[in-house]
């Protein structure tokens, strides 16, 4: 099945040289919605180009996907999500952001950027797992309405291990 791309939105895989485009969003996400990241925005605005540089080639690299919804329009970038491979066969979804101005089913960004990454875990695995913090009520609603279900699995959140994340999985075949 293709991917759901909005007419306006063009999704790319990621490269180093998009490393600006890579920072300011990742910026924007750990101060929009702090709890759903495992980095605090004061760790993130300590990288330098380098760190950027090389979470930006992650969309290149081998077993692992980083991918950006961009505005034909503007050039703007509306959403990132990625996904590397917990164990072999296990691909993970993280990284998961939109734009407050471009969320929901209407605006069609998540649906799309998703759509990308669920095709990338097909080829590596038979289900996409991610974690997401049990306060996210919004996050938990949109996994739910595409089709992940709870493991009964819970983790620590790394950034305050007093609470948890709930396991979520999506099974691809």
């Amino acid at each position: 099945m293709s991917p759901r791309v909005p007419s306006t939105v063009t999704i790319r895989r990621t490269t180093a040289d998009d490393w600006q485009q890579v920072r300011d969003l990742r910026l924007e996400m750990l101060e929009d919605t702090p709890l759903a990241y495992g980095e605090t925005l004061a760790t993130g605005l300590t990288h330098g180009e380098a760190e950027w540089r090389t979470r930006g080639a992650r969309g290149q690299a081998p077993h692992s996907v980083m991918v950006a919804a961009i505005d034909d329009d503007t050039g703007e970038w509306l959403g990132t999500m990625g996904g590397y491979l917990d164990a072999p066969g296990s691909p993970m979804l993280v990284g998961v952001y939109v734009r407050p101005s471009r969320r929901g089913r209407e605006a069609g960004v998540a649906d799309a950027l998703l759509d990308t990454v669920v095709e990338w875990a097909r080829t590596e695995g038979s289900a996409l797992t991610l974690h997401v913090h049990e306060d996210n009520a919004r996050a938990v609603a949109y996994y739910r309405r595409r089709g992940f279900e709870p493991t009964g699995v819970t983790v620590p959140y790394v950034l305050d291990p007093a609470s948890r994340e709930l396991e979520l999985r999506l099974p691809l075949t």
